[in-house]
C-alpha cells in the first residue's frame, strides 16, 4: 500500500481534526471584513480570555491587545487584505495581570475569501518568546560583566603598580589580585554542581572586596562592619552581583579609582531585614547619571527588587556617593 492509499483511509473528519488542533493548542478565527464580527472556536475564547456570549468584533478583541502593539497589529490585519499569500504576526495581550504572547497566522487576499470571511489561527507562542527574551537578556548581562572585567583588570594594575617596589612584585600581587577577582566572579556566578552552605554577610563582603584592598601604604582603605548572620547560597548570588557591580562602578569613577580614597560598608538590622550602607569618600566628585542609567543601574535595580525582595537608593553627594541597600531578611536566608 502506498502511502497515498494509506492517507486516504485515514479519518480527517472534525472529530480527528479537533484532536489535533486542541493537542497542538490551535485556536481557529473568523473575520468578517465587512461587519468586522470576528469569531473563534472554544480554544481561542479560552486563550483571550472573552465570553463567547454576544458578537464580539475585531474592535472589540483590540482592547485586550497590549497598547504597545495595538496600532500595529490594527495596521497589519488591514494589510492583510492585500497580502497574496500566508502571513504571521506576534503581538501581545492582556488576560487580567499576565502578558501573553500570541502568534495569528492566515492567508492573505480578498481573492477566493468566502462569504467574506478571512480565517486563521492564533496560537499561544508565550512561552518562546519568554525563553527568547531570556537569551536576549543574558547576552546583554554577559556583554556587560566582561566589559566591566576589563576595566576591573586595568583598575587592579594601576592599584598594584603604587604599592609595588619592582616588577617582580608587581607580577605577584596583581596575579595575586586577579586570582581573587576569579574567587568573587565565581561567587556571582556559581558553578554547576556548587551546593556550598550559606556564607557570612561580611564574609561574602571581605571576599568580594578583597581584589580592590591596597596593599601597600593604603592598606585598610576598605572597611567592612556588618551583622553576623547568614545568607543563604540563593541570595549570595544576588547580593554578589550588587557587590561586583558597585565595586567596579567605584573602580572606574568613584573612590577606589585614586589612591586616596576610602569606602566604608556597614550594616544594621531593621526588624527582620538587613540595611547596608556603602560609603566611599575621598574619591573625585561624583553627580547623579543622566537620564535613566546605563544597563549597570538597570541591573542592580533587577537583582534588588526582584532577587532580593529590598530596594537600593543612591546619594550623590559631593563627597562621594553613598548607596543603601534594604534587603528582606526572609529572602537573604535562603
Amino acid at each position: 500500500m502506498t502511502a497515498h492509499d494509506t492517507e486516504t483511509h485515514l479519518d480527517w473528519g472534525p472529530t480527528q481534526l479537533r484532536h489535533a488542533l486542541d493537542a497542538a493548542g490551535v485556536a481557529m478565527w473568523s473575520w468578517n471584513v465587512d461587519t468586522d464580527v470576528f469569531v473563534m472556536d472554544t480554544q481561542g475564547y479560552r486563550l483571550w480570555d472573552v465570553s463567547r456570549e454576544g458578537r464580539l468584533s475585531f474592535e472589540d478583541l483590540s482592547a485586550k491587545i497590549h497598547p504597545a502593539d495595538r496600532d500595529r497589529v490594527r495596521a497589519a490585519f488591514s494589510a492583510t487584505r492585500a497580502v497574496v499569500g500566508a502571513y504571521e504576526i506576534d503581538f501581545r495581550i492582556l488576560v487580567g495581570q499576565d502578558v501573553r504572547w500570541i502568534s495569528a497566522r492566515g492567508q492573505g487576499s480578498d481573492a477566493g475569501i468566502r462569504n467574506r470571511n478571512m480565517t486563521g489561527i492564533f496560537l499561544d507562542v508565550t512561552g518562546r518568546k519568554q525563553a527568547e527574551e531570556g537569551h536576549e537578556l543574558l547576552a546583554g548581562e554577559m556583554s556587560h560583566r566582561v566589559k566591566n572585567l576589563l576595566a576591573v583588570a586595568s583598575g587592579l594594575t594601576q592599584i598594584t603598580s603604587r604599592s609595588s617596589s619592582s616588577i617582580e612584585d608587581m607580577a605577584k600581587q596583581l596575579t595575586q589580585r586577579l586570582t581573587a577577582l576569579g574567587r568573587a566572579h565565581d561567587l556571582v556566578r556559581p558553578l554547576p554542581g556548587d551546593q556550598g552552605e550559606a556564607a557570612l554577610l561580611g564574609d561574602l563582603f571581605t571576599v568580594l572586596l578583597a581584589p580592590y584592598e591596597d596593599e601597600g601604604a593604603f592598606a585598610g582603605r576598605i572597611r567592612v562592619a556588618v551583622p553576623r548572620m547568614g545568607v543563604g547560597e540563593a541570595a549570595a548570588t544576588g547580593l554578589a552581583l550588587v557587590i561586583h557591580e558597585l565595586a567596579t562602578n567605584s573602580l572606574k569613577y568613584g573612590a577606589l579609582s585614586i589612591p586616596e580614597g576610602t569606602l566604608d560598608v556597614s550594616g544594621s538590622m531593621i526588624g527582620d531585614d538587613v540595611e547596608v550602607v556603602w560609603t566611599e569618600q575621598g574619591g573625585p566628585q561624583v553627580s547623579p547619571p543622566q537620564g535613566a542609567g546605563g544597563y549597570g543601574s538597570e541591573l542592580l535595580s533587577r537583582t534588588m527588587t526582584g532577587h532580593l525582595g529590598g530596594t537600593i537608593s543612591h546619594n550623590w553627594s559631593k563627597s562621594g556617593v553613598l548607596v543603601t541597600l534594604k534587603i528582606d531578611g526572609n529572602k537573604l536566608a535562603v
